[in-house]
């Protein structure tokens, strides 16, 4: 049955995030999937792939985790969704606050993208001013105006909009320091994940926060991608940062939707209301920001981690995974175009072509040879269910798959892929 037809004639793109669709998987990759559960997905037929898309990021301790799943279905029998603030979504609020030393209050949503503007809106409601300096490697922040009007896929966003996101580089403190010569008391807030795909430069993370706190720029970190796997208390604590605003979700309830916006008391509460006479911020207004289920399941996932420690788990199998990879790599001769890297709780892989630069078509023909021998590998994202069978089951995907790699990179990669190479997100045009 084809799958990807019937979804592409239902929903623009054939899935409901665009790194879900057809054209970031090789050919041979399940065009559908039906279940999961611990690290390993199956499509309708019943075959069996071992997982590290991990759902983009947002299961980090298995799939269907019985104790996650038992809390969320004790709040959904509670009526899951109340008239007034629900219990438990004071508990999760509090338990938020006690676990990120940056926070005083929180405010939950449903995904990544709305957290993210509206931290962008406390920052200019905060300063009055209204630019936003966006750290430029950093390939994702909203599906809203402010940062789609700055990629590749601007059509729809007026220019107006799209000329208020400036750009600096990671690691470029001076680049950001002429943008804060060029458009003096004019830049809102900075937002930027804390780590790229390279390491931050010695003290460049905490000299732009010093330099945000001189000038009055609100310092937001996405934490998207690092909360929840460098530290249960996030990137900031790693790092011994203290950010003004913050914004997480993914791996905050092990699949289940909620994500938040939290910092600074003198930020947040500008979206508040008890306040007689302060003129409002109308923050986020979520009908099901606060569901209880997923908000249940957060609290269970914040206990999970401290008992079973996590992180812990992650940074020990990331490290023998990219020891994995890399030795593996020198076997076939071939590390210096494919390299396991990044840091350990949240690895990456390189895959470079014959003139030594990155390339898609390569990455294309790993993809399906790892998807050939029956691992889903579209980056790299850990959960504490891969163990010692995975690594090994992992390992001998590798050996296998870059026997061919180090074929194609003798005689071409063309007679070795079986469909057209994966494309870049942003992208102008189809």
């Amino acid at each position: 049955m084809n799958y990807q037809e019937r979804l592409l004639k239902v929903i623009p793109g054939g899935a409901h995030t665009y790194s879900r669709g057809f054209d970031q998987f090789p050919s041979n990759a399940p065009q559908i999937l039906q279940r999961a559960k611990g690290a390993y997905v199956y499509d309708p037929d019943g075959n069996e792939f071992l997982d590290y898309g991990m759902a983009l990021l947002a299961v980090t301790i298995g799939y269907s985790e019985q104790r996650v799943n038992l809390a969320a279905i004790e709040q959904i029998e509670m009526g899951n969704n109340l008239t007034r603030p629900s219990l438990v979504e004071l508990e999760a609020a509090e338990c938020f606050v006690e676990n990120f030393d940056s926070t005083d209050m929180v405010k939950f949503t449903k995904n990544g993208s709305t957290a993210t503007t509206a931290a962008i809106k406390l920052s200019r409601a905060f300063t009055g001013r209204k630019l936003i300096a966006r750290c430029s490697q950093h390939p994702f922040f909203s599906y809203d105006d402010w940062f789609i009007g700055s990629t590749q896929v601007p059509r729809g966003v007026p220019q107006e909009i799209v000329d208020q996101t400036k750009f600096f580089g990671y690691n470029d403190l001076e680049g950001f320091q002429r943008l804060l010569q060029e458009y003096p008391d004019e830049l809102a807030c900075v937002i930027l994940e804390p780590v790229t795909d390279v390491e931050p430069k010695e003290r460049f993370l905490h000299q732009l926060q010093d330099l945000c706190q001189k000038h009055g720029v609100v310092f937001i970190l996405d934490e998207m991608k690092t909360g929840f796997r460098f530290h249960k208390s996030g990137a900031q604590h790693y790092f011994d940062l203290k950010p003004d605003l913050s914004c997480f979700g993914k791996g905050m309830a092990n699949g289940f939707s909620v994500a938040a916006v939290a910092g600074c008391r003198e930020i947040m509460e500008l979206g508040s209301i008890e306040s007689e006479g302060q003129e409002r911020v109308f923050l986020l207004s979520t009908t099901h920001g606060a569901e209880m289920s997923s908000l249940g399941a957060f609290v269970e996932v914040m206990k999970i981690y401290d008992e079973l420690k996590v992180c812990d788990h992650l940074w020990s199998y990331g490290k023998k995974l990219q020891d994995s990879m890399n030795e593996i790599a020198r076997t076939h001769g071939i590390e210096h175009y494919f390299q396991g890297t990044g840091y350990a709780c949240r690895p990456e892989y390189i895959t470079r072509g014959q003139d030594g630069n990155p390339c898609l078509k390569f990455r294309t023909l790993f993809l399906q040879e790892m998807v050939r021998n029956g691992v889903l590998i579209p980056w790299v994202a850990l959960c504490l269910r891969h163990g010692d069978l995975e690594l090994q089951r992992t390992s001998e995907a590798l050996d296998a798959s870059l026997k061919i790699y180090a074929q194609a990179l003798e005689t071409g990669v063309e007679r070795f892929l079986e469909g057209p190479p994966i494309k870049p997100v942003f992208r102008r045009f189809n």
